[in-house]
């Protein structure tokens, strides 16, 4: 199911991306109905929908058949979050969403894996963190911009789905507190872009607490793109941190993000555990 969801999941991407006249800031996909291509649970493409049509980022939204499935596209404007969320000394990335589908996806796949609880860090408007939530991951949502936080509470209420988000500096949050067993890390920010920094302090966090580093898994974002990589670009760009903390990578899974949505690539997601 996960390779065919992957598969087809690009194919609208890049069917839409080459056929789309809109002016939006941002748009991506949303499958309308579980189908053959995407045998998607139906409360879970509901979910999906609802956390983009309560989304403020999304102003418009229509259906649309694209590679032959009917879909409903979201058009939105992230200008405003983005702006506030480059204020931060310590943030990694300014605010630029993976898909809600790609979300979807990259936390099932931790779900099938075995894992039972998600950190989401530099989590933006929760959409990861949602997804985890609803299918039964205990999820935790750490994102150092309030405004961004403000709208992941709305969303909180006005989805009925508690993903538990935290204001904090994920280099100065203590994850002791939140009880981990086994849980898996979303690392948001690009190794060139300040997130080897970010992943380096997680992994340190992670080994510094009692027995949990055997048991957790780290998913780094990465990039195929050649005008953001310089050096060892194999996992995306995270080869050197991969081998300088003794991982093993487990899978790559690559999904659309707004940030490729103009580009024939995808960003690839790379998971990994300690070896």
């Amino acid at each position: 199911m996960l390779n065919q969801l992957v598969k087809n999941l690009i194919l609208i991407k890049q069917d839409f991306a080459k056929n789309y006249s809109g002016s939006a800031h941002i748009q991506e996909v949303i499958p309308l109905l579980p189908s053959k291509e995407f045998p998607i649970a139906e409360d879970h493409l509901n979910l999906l929908h609802d956390f983009a049509k309560k989304n403020p980022i999304y102003f418009n939204s229509f259906e649309q058949q694209i590679a032959g499935i009917p879909c409903t596209v979201y058009e939105g404007d992230i200008n405003e979050y983005w702006l506030n969320s480059i204020k931060h000394g310590t943030s990694c990335q300014p605010f630029y969403p993976t898909w809600i589908m790609s979300a979807y996806v990259m936390t099932f796949f931790a779900k099938q894996l075995g894992y039972s609880e998600l950190v989401d860090i530099g989590s933006g408007d929760g959409r990861i963190a949602f997804c985890g939530n609803f299918l039964k991951l205990i999820s935790h949502s750490i994102e150092i911009d309030d405004v961004l936080v403000k709208l992941q509470d709305t969303l909180c209420q006005s989805t009925h789905q508690n993903f538990h988000p935290k204001c904090e500096d994920a280099l100065e949050f203590d994850y002791s507190k939140i009880k981990l067993i086994h849980p898996v890390f979303f690392i948001g920010g690009l190794p060139q872009m300040g997130g080897d920094v970010l992943a380096t302090n997680i992994i340190d966090k992670i080994s510094s607490i009692s027995d949990l580093k055997n048991n957790t898994c780290i998913v780094f974002a990465g990039t195929h793109s050649k005008r953001h990589l310089s050096g060892n670009s194999e996992n995306g760009g995270w080869s050197t941190l991969i081998e300088k903390h003794n991982l093993d990578v487990i899978d790559t899974i690559s999904l659309p993000t707004v940030w490729t949505f103009d580009q024939e690539i995808e960003t690839p997601y790379i998971y990994t555990k300690f070896k």
